[in-house]
């Protein structure tokens, strides 16, 4: 039987980790099913998605996490996964759609724009936002996220609601089908 673990790590940066981090699940006899990489300000985060065989490969994985720790200053954390692997997005009776939110950084944005998508009962499936400098170097906040509308949710009060919150946080914020 297959089991599911997610496997989280953050740290300084360097070249190398998700080699180590790579090789870490193979010499565990270990998959890497899915994973999410980047660097945020000087530090590299990951959360991977991966699956083993039964058998003694869930204690040395936290073996070997412990190791990469202790040689690489990461703090990682090893999560079983009792229901097992997800199926892709969008789940089943479900539509993927993508909300844009561009506009003068400031706190609350992403605070305003995932309440109201979590008010409409519509899941995240992934997000990203980065700060940058825009028009006349004052900061330019944007905010990417993936969603899924359930069969039956209503898209139009989604969009209603989302452009509610633009017009609170004063920011352009767009609802498309993907």
């Amino acid at each position: 039987m297959k089991r599911w673990f997610v496997l989280s790590a953050i740290g300084r940066d360097r070249p190398g980790l998700v080699a180590e981090l790579a090789r870490l699940i193979y010499d565990c006899d270990a998959n890497l099913e899915d994973s999410r990489m980047t660097i945020l300000g000087s530090d590299f985060a990951v959360i991977l998605l991966g699956s083993h065989p039964e058998g003694d490969a869930a204690d040395r994985l936290t073996v070997g996490a412990k190791r990469l720790e202790r040689e690489h200053g990461l703090t990682i954390l090893i999560r079983g996964l009792e229901d097992g692997g997800r199926a892709a997005a969008p789940a089943p009776d479900a539509a993927l759609y993508r909300v844009h939110a561009a506009g003068e950084d400031k706190a609350g944005i992403v605070a305003g724009v995932c309440g109201a998508i979590a008010e409409h009962g519509v899941n995240i499936v992934e997000l990203a936002s980065r700060s940058r400098p825009g028009p006349g170097g004052s900061p330019h906040y944007e905010l990417e996220i993936t969603v899924e509308v359930p069969g039956g949710g209503d898209v139009d009060e989604l969009k209603a609601a989302l452009d509610a919150e633009a017009d609170r946080l004063v920011v352009d914020v767009s609802l498309a089908p993907l």
